[in-house]
């Protein structure tokens, strides 16, 4: 079965090609045949297909791809943002009161929250999702965290070491062995990745010891590796996932200048994946975008979606902010909420539109890209069903 996308007034490849890498093209079409992209070219001489869909002018992009959320959780932290926004400093500990929600919810009540969540998404244009655990933190909760959300997407992250829970605290050794092991075999079976939240800053994160153990133990499990670094300060994160070759380096909001050498020189393995939400919700410094992209380094943007420090699962809203407030463009933001975050995740079937790529499309009310951040908080981007 074919169909054949046209009257496409904007089409914005992602190729590399143009201002920013977007390739943005007019009046274009595309067929699709199965879940693959088998032709691209102008609309006028576009061949035939089995069905039609007409887009009337539209802007057609990649499917946003968010490689950073965690979405398998239970209750409701906003006095914690209101406290924030009040003055209240972000340390990471807020993370135990999901703990205890997830903990006591049972399973259709996390599937059914979780399935909104994803609707949430794809309503806002967003295709590929990576999901994490981290809101169990024993070896039951986790590997049914991680159960449900294999259900939703193939992008599983495995975050065992998201915060060491309060019932262990007095012993964080042994949640590390833990982590590393009971945990981690009971876990690996269902996730494709492990992360590790870096953060010597925080009194409920891991060191740079803690979080190489995690690490190391995960590749030796056979996933990929993914770090959370250098949110909370200056830290070890973004050193140690170019060291060990990670996906991701994720945050990056406070980096020194020998950081950002390690993120050039791994950026053909390690993307640095840029999390504005977070630093809106936490009245943090952004990231400076426009200096990494500058020096070479390998960036995607993503939602961080969770019930602490950003619950917003809105890709456009994090276009908008990398626009604003760290110095990207309109169509390098674009790049990297799709190819960007494809790399992060070490795909190359998503996140451009090009044949022999996944049919993952999203159109906008929009004639053309700049309306993402041009109209910030509309909700003018969905996932074009095909």
């Amino acid at each position: 079965m074919s169909t054949l996308v046209t009257n496409i007034g904007e089409l914005v490849t992602c190729d590399g090609t143009g201002e920013g890498g977007a390739g943005a093209r007019s009046d274009m079409a595309l067929v699709v045949v199965g879940n693959r992209i088998a032709w691209v070219g102008e609309a006028s001489v576009a061949p035939a297909a089995d069905s039609v869909i007409d887009v009337e002018g539209r802007c057609v992009t990649p499917g946003f791809v968010d490689s950073h959320a965690h979405l398998v959780f239970a209750g409701d932290r906003s006095a914690e943002f209101a406290a924030r926004m009040a003055g209240q400093a972000y340390d990471g500990g807020g993370i135990g009161v999901s703990v205890e929600a997830t903990r006591a919810a049972d399973d259709d009540w996390l599937r059914t929250a979780l399935a909104a969540r994803i609707a949430e998404m794809r309503a806002q244009g967003t295709s590929t999702v990576e999901v994490k655990s981290g809101y169990g933190l024993t070896v039951a909760d986790e590997v049914r965290a991680l159960r449900l959300a294999a259900e939703v997407t193939d992008e599983v992250t495995y975050l065992g070491a998201h915060v060491v829970p309060p019932e262990m605290r007095e012993d964080r050794a042994a949640y590390v062995d833990l982590v590393t092991g009971e945990m981690l075999s009971a876990c690996a079976p269902h996730a494709r990745w492990i992360d590790v939240f870096c953060e010597p800053a925080s009194p409920h994160a891991f060191t740079d010891e803690e979080s190489r153990a995690v690490l190391l133990a995960g590749r030796a499990a056979g996933l990929g590796l993914r770090v959370h670094g250098n949110q909370l300060g200056h830290g070890p994160g973004v050193q140690l996932a170019c060291e060990l070759g990670a996906a991701s380096v994720d945050h990056c909001t406070y980096l020194s200048a020998d950081d950002v050498d390690a993120l050039v020189g791994a950026a053909e393995t390690t993307t640095a994946t840029l999390l504005p939400g977070v630093e809106f919700s936490t009245r943090s410094p952004y990231p400076d975008a426009r200096a990494l992209l500058d020096a070479g380094v390998s960036v995607a943007l993503a939602s961080d979606c969770n019930p602490g420090t950003c619950y917003s699962s809105s890709i456009p809203f994090v276009i908008a902010l990398a626009v604003r407030e760290m110095g990207m463009t309109p169509s390098e933001a674009v790049v990297a909420a799709t190819r960007g975050g494809a790399r992060a995740l070490h795909r190359d079937d998503i996140g451009r539109i090009e044949v022999g790529a996944r049919a993952d499309l999203t159109v906008l009310e929009a004639p053309n890209h700049l309306h993402l951040s041009y109209r910030a908080g509309v909700p003018i981007a969905r996932v074009l069903e095909v």
